[in-house]
C-alpha cells in the first residue's frame, strides 16, 4: 500500500481586498522591503502590492501547488489582534485575511485545505467556530504573541474544549516573530499551549519553537520537554530553510523526535538552501539541483528530503487534520489527478 501524498500545512493567504475578499494588507516601515522580497521570490511583480494582489496571489499559489509534489496545501487566514475584553486592538495588525476567504477557496479548489483563525476573546468566538466547522475547516491557526492570545487563560477553556471535541487540530506559532508586529513576546513560549493540550486539543507548534531573529529566545528544548509529557503535541518544520530557524535540524532528525514532526513551508517566507548546505545538512549536488528550482514549495520540500527528513514527516498530517473536510478534499484531488492523467 503506497504512502499518502505530502501536504504542506503552513501556507499563508495574503490579499489587499481588491478582489472583494475582505483581506487587508498595510505594509509599514522596515516590513515593506520584506513584503517586496516575498513577492519577488514567489514570482509576482512588485506592483501587485498595490494592484490586483488577491487574484494574482491566489492564482500563483494554486499554480505552485499543482506543479509541485504536494497533494494539497493548508491555507491559513489571519485573525486580528484583540484585548482580553474582546475589543479589536486598532492599528496593530497590518495583515488580515478573513475565515470566509479561506473556506471559499477550500470549497472551490481541492488543492486548498482551509484553516481558520479565531481569537477566543471575540464576543462571537464560539459562534464563529461553529460556523467555520460547518464550512469545512481542517485546522485552527493562531499567533499568540502577535494576536495577544494567552492560551492558558481559563476564560478560553470552553473554546479549547470545543476545538478538541470537533477534532480540529491547532497550529500555533511559537518563539519569535518578525513578519507581523508582536504584542506580547512572552507568548512565544510553547508553555502557553499547556491549557489547550490539557483540554484534549492536538497541537502543532509552528517552527518547532526555534528562534527567528538573532536575539530571540530559543524555546526548542522547552518544546521537547513538553512533548515528553503530551502525546498530542507535534511540531512543524516550517521556515527551516531560513538562516536561524534550522539550527536544530540535526536534533530533529535524531531519535523519536522526527515521529512528532509534520511538514510546513511558511510560504511566502523566502526559501533558501544556502544555510543548510553551509551546515553540511545538504550535499552540494542536491543543493545545486533544488536551489535553482523555480517553484518555492517544491524547493522547500525537496531540500528537506535531502536533509534526511523521512517520508512520514510529509504525510503524517493526513492522520491529524480534521477528517471530514480533509478526506473529501484529498479524494477530489486524487480524482482530479486521475482524470488529467
Amino acid at each position: 500500500m503506497s504512502s499518502p501524498p505530502p501536504i504542506d500545512i503552513h501556507v499563508h493567504l495574503v490579499g489587499n481586498g481588491t478582489g472583494h475578499t475582505g483581506c487587508e494588507l498595510h505594509p509599514r516601515g522596515w516590513r515593506q522591503p520584506l513584503d517586496m522580497l516575498m513577492l519577488k521570490c514567489m514570482g509576482l511583480p512588485l506592483s501587485a502590492l498595490k494592484g490586483d494582489l488577491d487574484r494574482l496571489y491566489r492564482e500563483r499559489l494554486l499554480q505552485l501547488v499543482r506543479e509541485s509534489s504536494l497533494a494539497a496545501a493548508v491555507i491559513l487566514p489571519h485573525e486580528r489582534a484583540y484585548d482580553e475584553q474582546g475589543r479589536v486592538i486598532k492599528n496593530h495588525t497590518p495583515l488580515y485575511v478573513p475565515n470566509d476567504y479561506a473556506l471559499k477557496l477550500g470549497r472551490k479548489h481541492p488543492e486548498f485545505l482551509p484553516a481558520v483563525s479565531i481569537h477566543p476573546a471575540r464576543p462571537d468566538a464560539m459562534e464563529e467556530l461553529e460556523r467555520c466547522l460547518e464550512g469545512g475547516a481542517v485546522l485552527y491557526k493562531c499567533l499568540p504573541n502577535s494576536q495577544n492570545i494567552d492560551c492558558n487563560n481559563r476564560r478560553y477553556t470552553r473554546f479549547w474544549e470545543r476545538v478538541a471535541e470537533a477534532g480540529l487540530p491547532m497550529l500555533a506559532h511559537t518563539a519569535g516573530e518578525h513578519t507581523v508586529p508582536v504584542i506580547r513576546p512572552d507568548l512565544g513560549n510553547p508553555r502557553v499551549l499547556e491549557r489547550p493540550l490539557q483540554c484534549g486539543v492536538t497541537v502543532i507548534a509552528a517552527h518547532a519553537a526555534t528562534k527567528s531573529g538573532l536575539f530571540d529566545p530559543d524555546y526548542f528544548h522547552f518544546l521537547v520537554e513538553m512533548m515528553n509529557r503530551h502525546p498530542r503535541l507535534y511540531a512543524d518544520i516550517s521556515a527551516f530553510n531560513i538562516p536561524i530557524r534550522g539550527q536544530h535540524i540535526p536534533e530533529c532528525l535524531r531519535g523519536s523526535l522526527s515521529e512528532r514532526l509534520v511538514h510546513g513551508s511558511d510560504f511566502p517566507v523566502p526559501i533558501f538552501g544556502h544555510w543548510s548546505w553551509a551546515r553540511g545538512l545538504v550535499d552540494w549536488k542536491s543543493f545545486r539541483r533544488w536551489e535553482q528550482h523555480p517553484n518555492p514549495l517544491e524547493r522547500d520540500y525537496q531540500l528537506k528530503r535531502a536533509m534526511g527528513f523521512p517520508d512520514a514527516v510529509f504525510n503524517r498530517i493526513h492522520s491529524i487534520l480534521r477528517k471530514s473536510a480533509c478526506e473529501s478534499n484529498r479524494q477530489q484531488r486524487t480524482s482530479h489527478a486521475s482524470i488529467e492523467n
